[in-house]
């Protein structure tokens, strides 16, 4: 097994308003603007933002001319903030050494990408994963409820959520939740747990769970007032939770001919098929590439049971770029909604697709 259910593990998950995921959305916001305007764009956009400031930079070849900055003020509204940010943005011209390669379809980047598919649940994803990212999007949906009644009016966009499963049970639940200065402790544990936490659990877990709650007592400060956000920083919420093997490369902001991205969606979509179809209850495939090279320097797939799946694979998919591309329709602007709760498991996402395997 790629992790063992008798060990001990932890997963973690971020709301949209943690800094590194408000920086991940408005990358991925200028992505789809351009993809809107122009499909062939090639974009490459990172952010950095803190205490006011906000920098937008990187290297976009398009025909389309977007706002940065009317964009990032957007998103940054959209999630729940509403204090003002210095924006300044540098973004170039992609570099023509990288270009050389792309334009005839090569891959834009070189590295490793892995993909994991495991039957433990409908998402094809560890039990651990799927719930984290549940209990960090409950916050935010009881944030913006409409309904008074579901509602949580003091909880703020920041956040975090974790779980540990022991010997396959789960054991801890932490929730780190931002909150207006006047909510006392005893009420955010109260509100969390009988509103976030336990409609999620089954009766067993909730008589054994240990829920920690704000565990320094308050979380008031938050968002870029309280800590810096990058983009791409939080890869393994974006992937596996830590669980399987990340090649490096993040998401958020680029394009697909970036191979970081399209390799990974490829990987996730192989896995995800070998699993569906019966070649393993678990399956671990990993892509390798050179910069300007479309065909991958290495394709490997393992199940569970250590057989190897290459060959199937080879037989059944193309991981040369363009063809990543075409099959997984990755030219439509459909890339802000992965940006947050991690980009697997989701439902009519194109790499979440099963198909007939030969």
């Amino acid at each position: 097994m790629f992790y063992k259910h008798n060990d001990n593990y932890t997963v973690e998950s971020v709301t949209s308003g943690h800094p590194d995921k408000i920086c991940d959305q408005i990358s991925d916001a200028i992505l789809d603007a351009y993809l809107t305007l122009d499909p062939k764009s090639r974009v490459a956009v990172e952010v950095f933002g803190g205490h006011g400031k906000l920098v937008i930079g990187g290297e976009v070849t398009s025909r389309g001319k977007v706002d940065y900055v009317k964009i990032a003020r957007e998103v940054y509204k959209s999630i729940g903030y509403d204090d003002e940010l210095e924006i300044s943005a540098r973004i170039v011209t992609q570099s023509r050494d990288i270009a050389i390669g792309v334009d005839t379809g090569g891959a834009g980047d070189q590295g490793i990408m892995y993909g994991f598919a495991t039957d433990e649940t409908v998402a094809f994803l560890p039990r651990g994963v799927v719930l984290v990212h549940r209990l960090a999007k409950r916050l935010e949906e009881a944030r913006k409820n409409t309904n008074e009644k579901d509602r949580i009016k003091w909880l703020k966009p920041d956040g975090k959520t974790q779980v540990t499963y022991t010997r396959g049970k789960l054991n801890t639940v932490l929730v780190s939740a931002q909150h207006s200065p006047e909510v006392k402790l005893e009420e955010i544990k109260k509100e969390i747990t009988e509103k976030i936490i336990f409609p999620l659990l089954s009766e067993e877990e909730k008589k054994t769970v240990k829920i920690i709650i704000n565990p320094t007592g308050q979380f008031i400060q938050g968002g870029f007032e309280a800590d810096t956000g990058l983009t791409g920083r939080k890869i393994m919420v974006d992937t596996y939770g830590g669980l399987i093997p990340h090649g490096g490369g993040c998401f958020s902001g680029k394009d697909s001919t970036k191979v970081d991205r399209s390799g990974a969606y490829m990987a996730r979509y192989v896995a995800k098929n070998l699993v569906a179809r019966g070649y393993g209850r678990e399956v671990l495939v990993s892509v390798a590439y050179a910069i300007g090279m479309a065909e991958p320097l290495m394709i490997e797939a393992i199940n569970e049971r250590g057989e190897n799946l290459a060959e199937i694979v080879r037989k059944n998919f193309d991981f040369k770029p363009l063809s990543i591309i075409k099959k997984l329709n990755l030219r439509s602007p459909i890339f802000r909604k992965t940006a947050t709760y991690g980009h697997f498991g989701r439902r009519n996402m194109p790499w979440e697709q099963i198909e007939k395997i030969n």
